[in-house]
C-alpha cells in the first residue's frame, strides 16, 4: 500500500517510523515531514494545511490511504475533501474535528451526555467576561476556545491573573483568532492522564495510558506547553477507571455525536482529571497526542496500518491489538524561550550516539536542514524516547540518550515520570 502522512512534528515521525514496519506497506509519503521522517518516507514540499495540494498529491501517486496527524488540517476538512475524492483517509471529518477545534461545542456537548467536566462559561466581549471573573473567589483556568498548539490555557490562581489572561486573548488576540472567544473554567485539582482511543463509528478501543507533563520547568512550574515529555503506562489508571471512562465519558460522547449526525473514525483523546469525584475531562483531541503519541507507539506490538484500515473499515471489533508490557518514557528537548519567542537555526550534535543507548529511539520535532547541518526549527525540538524493563530503567536510558545531544539553548525537564519514581503520599 501506498500512505502519505500529513504533517511535520515528533507525533508524526513516530506515526512513520512505526508503519514504516509494516510488511503491507510499499511506499511511505510525507508531507511536509521532516528530517527524521525522512529516514522512513519520502518528504513532500507542501504544507500541511494545504489541503488542496494534499488531495492532488495523493491522486497523483495514486495514493491508498492519507494518515492526518496535526489538528489544523482536520478541523479545516481534510478528510471531507479526500473522501469526496474517492481517498482513504484516517481521521475524523470536520465536523467531528469539532471536539477539538471548538471547545465551548465540546462542553456544550459533555453538558448534554452528562459527561464529568469542569463548571464553565464561554465569553467574547472582556467586559463581560471580567465581570464575571471578578464575582469568583476560586481559582480558574483561562482558555481560548479554538486552536492555539495546546498553549491557548492559563491557570490563574488570582483573579488579577484572570482578568490580565482574558485580556490577553480577548484584547491582544494572543492567540489570534483562537481566542475571540474564551472559556472561563473551573479548576480542578488532580493527577493529570492522557487516554487515547481508536474510534470506528460507535466502536472503541482504549490503548495504554499515558501521562503528559504541560509545563516548561521541573515540577510543573512554568507556562504550559505543548507537552514536555511523557510516559506510558500511568499507575494512576486501574483497569477499573479504564472500564468508567469509557463507560462514562467515550460512549456518551460519541452516542451525542451520532445523534447530530456525526460518525467519527480515527484517534479520540480525552485529556482527564482524576478528581476525588472520580475523573472529568479537562480537554478532547481528534487525533494522536504529541508527545504521547512516542511512548504510545514504542509500546505498540500490532501493525499500526492493519489497525488503522479496521478503523476506516469499521473492523475494530475484529481485531486484537497487542502492547508490550515494558514502559516506556519520552523526553522533550525544546529551544530557549519556549513557548514564547524563540530562536532557530542552531545545529544539533548527537543524535546518533543518543540513539546508541540500547531501546532508545530520538524523534524529531522541530528539526531542517541547513546544507549538511541539522538545525533546530521549531520550539519543541526533539523527543527522546526509551523503553525499559521498569519506568525508573526507561527514564535512565531516556536522560543518558539525552545527555549526549547538544543545541545552543536546549532545554528540557528532567522530572519526567516523577509521579512515578518519586510518589507524594495523599
Amino acid at each position: 500500500m501506498k500512505v502519505l502522512i500529513v504533517g511535520s512534528g515528533g507525533r508524526e515521525h513516530a506515526i512513520a517510523w512505526k508503519l514504516s514496519s509494516s510488511p503491507k506497506l510499499t511506499k511511505l509519503y510525507c508531507a511536509p515531514g521532516n528530517p527524521g521522517i525522512g529516514e522512513h518516507a519520502e518528504n513532500v514540499a507542501i504544507e500541511a494545511e494545504d489541503n488542496d495540494r494534499i488531495v492532488a498529491f495523493a491522486r497523483e501517486k495514486k495514493v491508498d490511504l492519507v494518515v492526518v496527524g496535526p489538528e489544523d488540517p482536520l478541523a479545516a476538512g481534510l478528510v471531507d475533501q479526500l473522501s469526496n475524492a474517492g481517498i482513504r483517509a484516517f481521521g475524523p471529518t470536520k465536523a467531528a474535528a469539532q471536539l477539538e477545534a471548538d471547545k465551548w461545542f465540546a462542553k456544550a456537548m459533555m453538558r448534554h451526555q452528562a459527561v464529568p467536566t469542569a463548571e464553565a462559561r464561554v465569553f467574547s466581549d472582556i467586559h463581560a467576561a471580567v465581570e464575571y471573573i471578578n464575582t469568583r473567589d476560586e481559582p480558574c483556568v483561562i482558555k481560548a476556545v479554538g486552536l492555539a498548539k495546546g498553549k491557548g490555557v492559563t491557570v490563574c490562581h488570582r483573579t488579577k491573573d484572570a482578568v490580565e489572561a482574558a485580556g490577553k486573548m480577548l484584547n491582544d488576540r494572543a492567540f489570534g483568532d483562537a481566542s475571540s472567544r474564551i472559556v472561563v473554567e473551573e479548576l480542578l485539582h488532580g493527577p493529570e492522564c492522557s487516554i487515547l482511543a481508536f474510534v470506528s463509528g460507535r466502536t472503541v478501543y482504549l490503548m495504554e495510558s499515558a501521562q503528559d507533563h504541560k509545563p516548561i520547568d521541573d515540577g510543573d512550574s512554568g507556562p504550559m506547553t505543548g507537552g514536555m515529555g511523557a510516559y506510558s503506562p500511568t499507575p494512576v489508571i486501574t483497569e477499573a477507571m479504564l472500564q468508567q471512562v469509557q463507560r462514562d465519558i467515550f460512549v456518551p460522547m460519541l452516542d451525542g455525536l451520532a445523534r447530530e449526525g456525526i460518525e467519527y473514525r480515527g484517534v479520540l483523546y480525552a485529556g482527564l482529571m482524576l478528581t476525588v469525584n472520580g475523573p472529568k475531562v479537562l480537554e478532547f483531541n481528534c487525533r494522536f497526542g504529541d508527545p504521547e503519541t512516542q511512548p504510545l507507539l514504542m509500546r505498540l506490538k500490532s501493525d499500526l496500518l492493519d489497525v488503522m484500515l479496521a478503523v476506516i473499515d469499521d473492523r475494530l471489533d475484529q481485531i486484537e491489538v497487542e502492547w508490550d508490557a515494558r514502559p516506556t518514557v519520552s523526553v522533550v528537548a525544546s529551544s530557549k524561550g519556549y513557548p514564547g519567542a524563540y530562536q532557530i537555526g542552531e545545529r544539533i550534535a548527537g543524535i546518533s550516539a543518543a540513539e546508541e543507548v540500547a531501546g532508545v529511539k530520538v524523534f524529531h520535532s522541530g528539526t531542517t536542514l541547513h546544507g549538511n547541518d541539522l538545525v533546530t526549527a521549531g520550539g519543541r525540538v526533539l523527543a527522546v524516547t526509551a523503553i525499559g524493563d521498569t519506568i525508573a530503567d526507561a527514564c535512565a536510558r531516556a536522560y543518558e540518550a539525552m545527555g549526549k545531544i547538544h543545541f545552543a539553548g536546549m532545554h528540557y525537564r528532567r522530572d519526567i515520570a516523577r509521579q512515578v519514581l518519586h510518589p507524594v503520599s495523599r
